[in-house]
């Protein structure tokens, strides 16, 4: 994106260069998240070793089958989607006056976790909109019970009663690059919604500011700047941020590793365990740092024994905001379980942030669009 599109989402003047190439950062770090997660699904509970004696000395090096086939998601691409969904729905309802965007993710949630549930869509309920009407979603794969248990919680998590305080689980964190597609918005507010967002099921600081700092890097990185520089950016973010340290050091250990030579799957283990919050985050950014193309970075990021659906999915997102969607592997794009869905909602992102006035402002409102994103 130019150096001008920051101002032009603050103002909402936007030109058609800057819209195109909103967009196609928008379908990259969504459709590269959905495809990292889908690399690193077969070989998620699996230690170095075991993914090379199964796939050879060089690991995975394409789409393995997972749940039945290749390309196929996780847990963390379907929340992601929904995640997605409620900032749109977010947007919508800001005409009316009822703005409270923490609240629009969370009823995002609780519709993913019927599709945890329920057999299918319930056509009966317009107020679900398109997404939840989808049938692919309406398959189990590998959902965290924490999460779960959390959605049927009657109250939402707040960060001053999380949901949930004691867990490092990195799900929260895997759904986080949305945030950052708020371009309009400033760093420090990206930030805290992520973090708000987090805490509604995974509380622990950890989990809450490693989803914040996610967001703020994918935040740089759509405003067109560097992946050092975004980096740069969530520190000086996170260091007034109480509990902050163990994500800092994170973000500091990865940086620091692209110094240390070449990368290599015993690199990427030394920076940490791979499955906490903040280890996920690290072993992201190091190898979006250290990747020759997508595709060499995204094998990186799922070859250790850590979390590697997790790791896949954020170095994903990642390279996808950083590079946009033409810089993914075709042959990956094609195969990727849900393609058609993750594109057209990244489109009606993109043109909800650089148009959404004209689809429901009073007076023009676009009845297709209010169906599609319910204000209720």
């Amino acid at each position: 994106m130019s150096s001008t599109a920051a101002t032009a989402a603050a103002s909402g003047l936007w030109g058609r260069r800057e819209q195109q190439d909103f967009r196609s950062r928008v379908r990259g770090a969504l459709l590269g998240g959905a495809i990292g997660d889908a690399l690193g699904a077969a070989v998620d509970p699996l230690s170095l070793d075991a993914i090379r004696e199964q796939h050879g000395e060089a690991g995975v090096v394409d789409l393995v089958p997972a749940y039945g086939r290749r390309g196929a998601v996780t847990a963390g691409t379907q929340q992601t989607l929904f995640t997605v969904d409620g900032l749109i729905r977010a947007q919508v309802r800001r005409d009316t006056g009822a703005w409270h965007p923490p609240t629009d993710v969370h009823r995002a949630y609780l519709r993913w976790a019927a599709t945890q549930h329920d057999w299918g869509p319930d056509e009966r309920r317009a107020e679900d909109g398109w997404l939840a009407r989808e049938e692919w979603l309406y398959v189990r794969r590998s959902p965290g019970r924490e999460c779960l248990g959390a959605l049927r919680e009657p109250a939402m998590g707040t960060l001053e009663a999380p949901h949930n305080p004691a867990s490092r689980d990195p799900a929260a964190v895997v759904r986080a690059a949305p945030f950052g597609l708020l371009v309009g918005w400033e760093a420090p507010l990206v930030l805290q919604l992520a973090a708000e967002c987090a805490a509604q099921t995974h509380g622990h600081p950890a989990s809450c500011l490693a989803a914040g700092a996610l967001a703020v890097v994918v935040h740089g990185l759509t405003r067109g700047e560097g992946l050092d520089a975004a980096v740069q950016g969530a520190l000086a973010q996170l260091a007034a941020r109480p509990g902050h340290q163990p994500v800092s050091d994170a973000l500091r250990g990865a940086l620091e590793g692209v110094r240390q030579g070449l990368p290599s799957p015993e690199r990427v283990a030394g920076l940490g365990d791979g499955r906490s919050p903040e280890g996920v985050l690290a072993v992201a950014v190091y190898c979006a740092l250290v990747g020759q193309d997508v595709g060499h970075g995204l094998r990186l990021a799922v070859n250790h024994g850590g979390a590697s659906a997790a790791t896949g999915a954020l170095c994903g997102a990642l390279l996808g905001a950083m590079h946009g969607e033409t810089a993914l592997p075709a042959g990956w794009v094609v195969e990727v379980e849900g393609r058609a869905t993750v594109l057209e909602l990244a489109d009606d992102f993109a043109m909800e942030m650089t148009q959404g006035p004209s689809l429901h402002g009073p007076g023009t409102g676009a009845p297709g669009w209010l169906a599609r994103y319910p204000r209720g």
